[in-house]
């Protein structure tokens, strides 16, 4: 079922497509919703605006039954940088905060711009201890992170963080899900993250100017979110006063376009299955990690952790990378090394013909 889904995405028929971690792919199924959309509005006008209002509460369920999170919990946003910026401008200024060093900047950079105390774990084979330790001796309050490390793909052990909200349950737990969600199910309600955020555009498959933010009922009492705007308040003049939480994530109006393929992408991921996608994954990241670690390619840091993302940072120069580019692997230059990731429409026949790429080299 998974792999007959290759023919949806077109870029696959004259190349080797591992750069998931940099944009996901465009399907057949969403560029023809996408151009039925905008037929209608070429058509209708303002009427399909109007209509559309409709489209963006769907794509607002759609994204808490995907992800278990109550409705009135989930805020869209057009992505992650932005959604996690508004939350910040609510959060009290004496909490301290636990980050990861070399974390992805755009979950680094609006803590550290805003003054708050911090402490930083290292990432590496001892990334979860590496927290914990931090946890129990600095008296952190907040605990942020990505899910998926974007350079080298070391991904966080979700049974990790419940013992860790479990043992630590005053611990405001805010993860990125960019690199996480859409190659790996994800149960928010049951996890012991607080806030997930995400934006769509990379392992979803729904293109961008679109993500999400979700919250824990508890988490809420944590800011004071002042963000405010005439849809926030669903443009009723007279609910200034009364506006949900997750609404003040959204002052202004939502791109039909931009929502309604976020949808439809998780249409597509659902009637696949979470699970199966999972599975698949999974399998793809024991068999690279295996055939990488032969060939002496990867980080010690990646090599010793018994579970890992479809994200792999290999060593190589730009002799290498050159090299994989002319016969045509589309992957990317990330820190000292050449970042290939890897998603259900990759196969088994990708990861062996890159490894017979570059033992020739």
């Amino acid at each position: 079922m998974i792999l007959n889904n290759r023919k949806s995405y077109p870029v696959l028929n004259h190349c080797i497509y591992v750069n998931t971690a940099a944009y996901g792919l465009l399907s057949d199924e969403l560029l023809e919703w996408r151009q039925n959309h905008d037929l209608d509005y070429l058509i209708g006008g303002s009427s399909l605006k109007i209509e559309s209002l409709g489209l963006i509460s769907e794509a607002r369920e759609m994204v808490g039954k995907f992800f278990n999170c109550k409705r009135d919990l989930v805020a869209l946003v057009p992505n992650f940088s932005l959604g996690l910026n508004i939350l910040l401008e609510g959060l009290d200024s004496g909490e301290h905060i636990l980050l990861l060093k070399n974390d992805y900047p755009s979950v680094n950079w609006p803590f550290e711009s805003r003054g708050f105390e911090i402490s930083y774990a290292k990432i590496d084979e001892k990334l979860e201890n590496n927290i914990l330790e931090k946890v129990r001796t600095n008296a952190i309050t907040v605990l942020a992170l990505s899910l998926v490390q974007w350079i080298n793909g070391i991904r966080v052990d979700l049974g990790f963080l419940k013992s860790l909200k479990k043992e630590f349950p005053q611990l405001l737990i805010i993860a990125d899900g960019t690199q996480f969600c859409g190659a790996f199910a994800m149960d928010f309600e049951n996890s012991g993250i607080d806030i997930l955020g995400a934006s769509g555009y990379k392992w979803l498959l729904a293109g961008t100017g679109n993500g999400f933010m979700l919250f824990k009922d508890s988490a809420k009492r944590r800011f004071t979110i002042k963000t405010t705007g005439f849809n926030s308040a669903n443009a009723v003049l007279t609910a200034k006063s009364a506006i949900p939480f997750n609404k003040h994530f959204e002052p202004g109006h939502l791109d039909s376009l931009n929502f309604g393929s976020l949808k439809c992408a998780l249409g597509i991921l659902n009637d696949m299955g979470m699970k199966e996608i999972t599975a698949h994954n999974e399998n793809l990241s024991k068999k690279a990690s295996k055939g990488f670690d032969e060939l002496g390619l990867l980080n010690k840091d990646v090599s010793h952790r018994n579970q890992h993302s479809t994200i792999f940072n290999i060593k190589g120069s730009n002799v290498l990378f050159n090299h994989l580019i002319k016969e045509n692997v589309v992957c990317s230059r990330r820190g000292e090394g050449i970042r290939l990731s890897f998603h259900y429409y990759n196969t088994d026949k990708d990861i062996d013909s890159i490894l017979e790429i570059i033992r020739k080299m």
